[in-house]
């Protein structure tokens, strides 16, 4: 389960790769736009601003996401003509298929929890209509001191048979594989990657490590949830983690440096001359 609450505690950090995804995309009147994996649907919402006469959909597999994106505090809103700017639903992306009418397709972190997804990318070009565009963006942070650190503790003995196998090699490629796999597919591709260096508030006497706090909300959630969820297990591995997070990223002038490396590609089907 995910939760949106911890995954929205640095929003601000995770909101910029978003942003700088959609910027690139050349299209000013699309007639459908999905944000495919939406999460709790804050950055779904900023699309209207960018397409207003567009119809802005947003899928994601988590129910508990799509609550949140749905719920009477979310951003989603009304228009000035009392309609929902946002239409939210839960859906797989392992199984969603565009229809004639989408124009736009975003995927923001999303696409490193799908193994084998360059198979899928190449269906989505493939049934998206010639000129549509597909923007993507995932973490490129797999070999960072924060995922090493993940690694050894799950590598224990106590927790090995529980978590390692959840821990996969970077499940994702750099920008020019995707540029390759997708200029393949007869699509005009824009590929680039980006280390983004957080500077995250370490409050002081606080138990848990910056870095930790952030890991929560994306990629211990699974780890989380082999373990049981709350209790004396989960508590034993964040600890031991977070001891070796201590130590990766140490506090200068209250805050902690976190470079965290992502990967870009913009797509437009069927552009190749």
């Amino acid at each position: 389960m995910w939760d949106p609450a911890s995954y929205l505690r640095y929003g601000d950090e995770r909101s910029r790769p978003f942003h700088d995804l959609v910027a690139r995309v050349a299209t000013e009147r699309p007639r459908t736009v999905v944000d495919l994996g939406c999460g709790p649907g804050h950055l779904t919402t900023t699309l209207p601003a960018r397409w207003p006469t567009a119809r802005v959909v947003g899928l994601d597999s988590s129910p508990e996401m799509i609550a949140a994106a749905t719920g009477a505090d979310s951003p989603a809103g009304t228009g000035p003509d009392g309609r929902s700017r946002v239409e939210f639903a839960v859906a797989d992306a392992r199984t969603w298929s565009p229809g004639p009418e989408v124009d736009v397709v975003v995927s923001n972190a999303v696409l490193q929890w799908v193994p084998g997804h360059g198979e899928l990318l190449l269906r989505w070009a493939r049934e998206l209509t010639p000129g549509c565009w597909l923007a993507v963006q995932v973490p490129g942070n797999f070999d960072a001191a924060s995922h090493r650190a993940l690694r050894e503790v799950a590598e224990a003995p106590r927790w090995r048979h529980l978590v390692a196998d959840l821990l996969r090699a970077a499940p994702v490629s750099d920008a020019a594989g995707y540029a390759d796999l997708l200029t393949g597919a007869n699509c005009a591709v824009d590929a680039w990657e980006t280390t983004y260096v957080h500077l995250l508030p370490a409050t002081p006497g606080a138990a848990d490590h910056p870095v930790l706090s952030w890991m929560e909300g994306t990629a211990l959630r699974p780890v989380r949830a082999a373990l049981g969820g709350a209790g004396t297990a989960w508590d034993d591995f964040r600890a031991a983690l977070n001891e070796r997070l201590v130590e990766a990223y140490p506090v200068r002038h209250g805050l902690v440096q976190f470079p965290f490396h992502r990967v870009f590609f913009v797509a437009r089907t069927g552009a190749r001359q």
